[in-house]
């Protein structure tokens, strides 16, 4: 049952892999290329060599991705494994293969945010395919190892550097809607990943703690858990009372603490992906 689980498990990856590659090939060439939206990475790169000298944006990304992937095995090991290759050879075929499609728009801006979104998409696939489209996220993961900065450091440095560089080969408008797309992507990115916050983390500091918690239990039916803590100022045990609720539940609880204890302090935050009983199943 296991082994089977396993297989399926394994076809999944892959599905997300190649479906997340073809759509970001294809949001690449309806939306980014045809509007010059230069925004990071392999395929900025090749948006600023189409716009110089007409390369084909597919024949360039082969041009660095493989090398680039090699590179990566080389100086990082192994651990990219099949599924990463599979993604760095599938993209710029899909970009070669779809290279005539006609754009969606010539609104540059349009063209940054639902190329950002549908790249995002599509990436985030890929990732939650526990693989990559190879690209500059390989040469940041180099950079960190041999240099010492940080990965967002390394991501934000190149992508940085091919931003301004859309702005020096276009003009200074495409070089800040290709900062608009990369911004989008990313942010499509952790939505794919994560999903939409359905919940609230609530931390709750409050002298009447017992009574907190039995009005949590009788009015919404959901547990709590009790962390030990110590007040930085007293030095005094106060523990702090955490509970996760959905959207729909926060009103009600925020309301519940006030009417128990108008002073207690509460700490809310956004809660991605909460498994377990009451909310989604593993």
């Amino acid at each position: 049952m296991n082994q089977t689980q396993d297989v399926r498990g394994s076809i999944l990856e892959y599905v997300y892999v190649i479906v997340g590659a073809a759509i970001v090939a294809i949001g690449f060439n309806v939306f980014l290329l045809p509007n010059q939206v230069a925004s990071g990475g392999v395929s900025g790169i090749s948006t600023i060599l189409h716009g110089l000298f007409g390369w084909k944006p597919g024949l360039v990304q082969y041009a660095f991705n493989i090398p680039l992937f090699l590179a990566g095995v080389v100086l990082l090991g192994k651990k990219f494994g099949v599924k990463s290759f599979v993604g760095t050879v599938i993209l710029p075929f899909i970009v070669l293969l779809t290279n005539d499609w006609d754009p969606w728009t010539n609104n540059p801006l349009l063209g940054a945010l639902f190329g950002g979104i549908i790249v995002g998409v599509g990436i985030g696939l890929v990732f939650k395919g526990n693989a990559s489209t190879g690209g500059t996220d390989l040469l940041a993961q180099i950079i960190t190892k041999y240099t010492g900065l940080t990965l967002g450091t390394s991501v934000l440095l190149i992508d940085g550097v091919i931003a301004i560089s859309a702005a020096v080969v276009f003009d200074l408008e495409k070089g800040l809607y290709a900062l608009i797309g990369l911004y989008v992507t990313t942010k499509t990115i952790d939505i794919i990943q994560l999903g939409f916050s359905q919940s609230k983390m609530v931390y709750i500091i409050t002298m009447k703690q017992d009574e907190v918690r039995d009005a949590i239990y009788a009015e919404i039916d959901r547990g709590v858990t009790k962390l030990p803590a110590i007040g930085g100022y007293t030095g005094e045990a106060r523990p702090v009372l955490m509970v996760v609720v959905y959207q729909t539940e926060f009103t009600k609880l925020k309301q519940l603490i006030k009417n128990v204890d108008p002073s207690a302090f509460v700490i809310v935050s956004d809660a991605y992906e909460v498994l377990g009983e009451g909310f989604k199943r593993a």
